[in-house]
């Protein structure tokens, strides 16, 4: 599937409280509002100093559903990329755990961790700016992590180590077992 379509028209970069430029040029003009509008905050969250060089806008039906940027420094959480943020506030405002029918507009190629909630909340199409090594040449290398994800767990950088399997199928039992459990 093909994004829509719109007229291409020039990004106006603005620090959005004092109304001053923020001092990025921009050579081409943004065919699309949704990747236009995640390059934006992306680089506003730089300039603001909340988090990294990232951000996300989740679109359904032609209309911005939720934003989310880069907030891992600011809030000391590792798991606050742009993506998972705003997987998080359309989920919230949806009052759903599965986005179907919304599309994901990224200014980088997802990570492991956000590629994995993107197939969790069940997006429909991911469009992206920048890839992997993109940002690996900027300073975030996720190619580590793609090569731990292939290798056996007791084989990780962070060895994983099974214990209490047997106990721990009982958690699966109880959820087989429960007749009104929420599928996803």
């Amino acid at each position: 599937m093909k994004p829509r379509s719109f007229n291409a028209r020039p990004l106006q970069l603005m620090n959005l409280t004092t109304g001053i430029g923020i001092g990025v040029h921009l050579k081409h003009t943004m065919p699309n509002p949704f990747m236009a509008r995640a390059i934006e905050l992306a680089i506003e969250n730089v300039n603001s100093g909340r988090g990294g060089p990232f951000a996300a806008v989740i679109e359904k039906n032609g209309r911005i559903i939720a934003t989310g940027t880069n907030l891992v420094t600011s809030t000391n959480d590792p798991t606050a990329h742009a993506e998972i943020i705003a997987i998080r506030a359309a989920c919230a405002s949806l009052g759903t755990f599965q986005l179907d029918g919304s599309d994901l507009y990224t200014t980088c190629e997802p990570c492991p961790m956000c590629l994995g909630a993107i197939y969790w909340a069940r997006l429909r199409q991911v469009f992206f700016g920048a890839t992997a090594d993109d940002a690996a040449a900027a300073g975030f290398d996720d190619a580590f992590i793609y090569r731990q994800i292939a290798l056996a767990p007791a084989q990780r950088k962070i060895p994983f180590v099974t214990m209490m399997r047997d106990d721990a199928l009982a958690c699966f039992k109880a959820w087989e077992a429960k007749a009104d459990r929420v599928h996803y």
